[in-house]
């Protein structure tokens, strides 16, 4: 099966009654910002947040867009990485918002991947009680996650994500022509997303992406673009359709943390570092959910699990501890950072575990000592 060519956006619709909003994905979409903001928002000026990276490519396109369709707008930029999702740059970020005179009808304009989308997103969650703000994701991984679903955070010295909000974006502005610009590393790391929605849920998707991931990293080239388009469309309408059923995490959406409480321990012993990035991270953590259901808990046949982690290894992601470049914590440090993740119930360890390929589901009170005998076993390994 190949992805259907389209000459016009792809719309996903976030229903989420009076907060709903669209998902807007396809190519040269940039350059309608100005448009779509105006319509949503007429008269509302604009403040883009971005980082230094960003900004050197396509800060300049975005306000050119917005001042062609009458949006005055200022601009705050921030160092590129995930120590922009910290208490300091959080200050000053809310600081800059509130000098540039942004009022309540105004907006935030989320223009970068998934640390300026949460740090913008948390930005506008709290400044002036509440303002609206609008997702222009610059990588695969914000495309399909970050930008969807309205978690915002910042990182705390204890693990990622652990101050924020829930607080919906009133636009996704999804344009995959940005991601032409995206280092290999990035976009393999933010493929480790895509193939997380197959795994938790979709295997037919799944296998797609066994035959089709070449032409989802060619991107540039006709079947390329087709394809990215299809694999971001279908894995924002998978995302969108849970997060519409359970916006705040009581239940279901939980599911789309598969591989997140190994990955974000992992994430966490390597600083937050560029020793290993955030979708990385989740490979690793999504491969070690494969294993840990099939060898520790019976739940499928290993082979199933090898079929899921030679996928992930294949595209040159991490799949084992000892993937992971640098010294690693000891397994007693490990197991401390998992018990700072947030589906740590009165605490109890709760685990996405798997039966199958597109087969996750919740568990919740997974033994410690099995978790910590696991982890012994995949550091002895290095």
């Amino acid at each position: 099966m190949t992805a259907p060519v389209r000459t016009d956006p792809t719309i996903v619709r976030v229903a989420l009654d009076a907060r709903s909003y669209d998902i807007v994905i396809g190519r040269g979409l940039l350059a309608s910002l100005g448009a779509r903001v105006s319509a949503l928002r007429p008269g509302a000026r604009a403040v883009i947040v971005t980082d230094d990276n960003v900004a050197r490519h396509y800060l300049g396109t975005a306000e050119a867009a917005l001042a062609h369709a009458g949006v005055a707008a200022s601009r705050v930029i921030v160092p590129a990485g995930e120590a922009s999702k910290s208490y300091r740059v959080f200050e000053q970020v809310c600081e800059a918002v509130i000098s540039a005179r942004i009022e309540r009808g105004d907006l935030i304009i989320a223009l970068g991947g998934g640390v300026i989308g949460d740090l913008a997103g948390f930005v506008a969650s709290v400044l002036r009680r509440g303002l609206d703000y609008v997702q222009v994701p610059t990588t695969l991984l914000a495309d399909v996650d970050s930008s969807v679903g309205g978690k915002t955070a910042i990182d705390s010295a204890h693990g990622k994500n652990l101050i924020g909000a829930f607080h919906q974006p009133i636009l996704v502005l999804a344009d995959t022509a940005l991601l032409d610009t995206l280092p290999a590393r990035e976009f393999r790391a933010g493929y480790a997303e895509v193939a997380k929605y197959g795994l938790l849920g979709d295997a037919g998707f799944f296998s797609w992406l066994e035959s089709n991931w070449r032409d989802v990293f060619a991107g540039g080239t006709a079947s390329g673009s087709s394809a990215r388009e299809h694999a971001i469309a279908v894995s924002c309408r998978a995302k969108a359709a849970i997060v519409a059923r359970d916006e705040r995490e009581t239940g279901e959406r939980a599911l789309l943390n598969l591989g997140h409480t190994f990955g974000h321990a992992l994430e966490a012993a390597c600083g937050f570092s560029d020793r290993l990035l955030h979708g990385e991270a989740i490979a690793a953590g999504m491969a070690l959910a494969f294993e840990f259901s099939a060898r520790r808990q019976g739940l499928l046949p290993m082979a199933e699990a090898r079929r899921a982690i030679a996928h992930l290894a294949a595209v040159g992601l991490p799949t084992r501890i000892k993937d992971i470049p640098g010294p690693l914590p000891s397994v007693d440090q490990l197991m401390d950072l998992i018990a700072q993740d947030k589906k740590v119930k009165r605490g109890m360890l709760t685990f996405i575990l798997v039966r199958g390929i597109g087969a996750a589901f919740i568990e919740a009170g997974v033994d410690a000592r099995e978790v910590r005998m696991f982890l012994s076993e995949k550091l002895a390994e290095r």
